[in-house]
């Protein structure tokens, strides 16, 4: 069934970057996860880094740079586990410093990269709400100050008392985004949230750019599909040629002792 612009939540990838491309609600939910002032920042949605056809490009939910520090901030909605998190996030750390690094500039010059993945399953079964990842010596235990911070959110935590109750109603409202609440009940961030969600469904502009977006989600794996069946064709062809000169091959040796024996009697 073909989805529209009023079946989507904050759950679905679209509905996020959309409600994340207002740079004040994306100000609040970096300053909300981290725990940090977040100074003014410019988003870029659906953000694709790609610096070679032939290496592996990936498109960013939200991006987003800090006005004055250059600190570079990534947040990625995450509903199924691919079982490639550490490397994921690796990767995405990667793309933001080679698109921050200009020809010449000094590597101590490199700004703070954040990759915040928010999972609708928890990625390390503990439990948490929040899991922080940063580099560490293992014989000091001296953490590195590399610039690299990761960051994993986790929809279905339990440790309440461990982080901000307001984190607790962000990361249950993504859980369960139709799930109703007394209004006294929820903070402002989640308010704005609706409220947002709301307007958007009501904008012709946002239907358009949900319906060009599923038209590209559509025609890229059609793509895909076409060189998946390409290249089991030529694969299903290489196959079959090796088959059959093993099984000719076969056949000339067994045809020759059938020959020889023949000939020696």
């Amino acid at each position: 069934m073909k989805r529209t612009l009023q079946d989507l939540t904050i759950k679905d990838p679209f509905m996020f970057a959309a409600v994340m491309s207002d740079e004040n609600q994306c100000k609040s939910l970096l300053s909300l996860v981290l725990e940090m002032e977040i100074l003014h920042v410019t988003v870029v949605t659906e953000k694709t880094l790609a610096y070679h056809p032939e290496y592996h490009g990936v498109r960013l939910d939200v991006f987003a740079v800090e006005d004055g520090t250059r600190r570079r901030f990534n947040v990625e909605l995450q509903v199924k586990d691919n079982k490639n998190l550490p490397r994921r996030s690796r990767y995405y750390h990667a793309q933001l410093d080679m698109d921050a690094l200009v020809t010449g500039i000094d590597y101590n010059e490199l700004p703070d990269t954040y990759v915040i993945f928010i999972c609708d399953y928890d990625p390390m079964d503990s439990l948490f709400y929040r899991y922080t990842i940063a580099n560490q010596c293992q014989e000091n235990k001296e953490k590195i100050a590399d610039g690299i911070h990761t960051i994993w959110l986790n929809t279905k935590g339990q440790n309440k008392d461990d982080v901000p109750k307001e984190l607790v109603d962000f990361l249950e409202y993504v859980e369960s985004p139709n799930e109703t609440k007394d209004l006294d009940e929820e903070d402002s961030f989640i308010k704005s949230l609706k409220e947002q969600i709301a307007a958007i469904k009501r904008n012709r502009e946002w239907e358009g750019r949900f319906m060009l977006f599923e038209e590209m989600l559509s025609d890229e794996r059609k793509e895909a599909r076409a060189e998946g069946l390409a290249e089991g064709r030529a694969e299903g062809r290489a196959e079959g040629r090796a088959e059959g000169r093993a099984e000719g091959r076969a056949e000339g040796r067994a045809e020759g002792r059938a020959e020889g024996i023949a000939e020696g009697e």
